[in-house]
């Protein structure tokens, strides 16, 4: 698998390597009730629930299907943006 980091550098790691990267988490309210999570390195990884705890447990399924699917298809992966601390 190939992936760009930070610096437009190609790097490859297995995929369990990226299931473990701390990606940042948008998690917001949506207009019609529940709420909305999203991974925006992660072009289109986005999910939602009716409870915070539904709509946490529906992400971490999200991200696993996003990163599984990119790298199946060999895809290029994005690193983190940002440190999480």
């Amino acid at each position: 698998m190939k992936t760009l980091n930070q610096n437009n550098q190609i790097n490859q790691y297995p995929l369990n390597y990226y299931l473990n990267l701390p990606y940042a988490i948008t998690l917001y309210s949506d207009t019609e009730g529940g709420y909305v999570a999203e991974i925006k390195d992660l072009p289109g990884c986005l999910t939602q629930g009716e409870t915070l705890a539904e709509t946490i447990n529906n992400f971490n399924e999200a991200k696993e299907l996003w990163l599984e699917t990119a790298y199946a298809e060999n895809d290029l992966i994005p690193l983190p943006s940002h440190e999480i601390n």
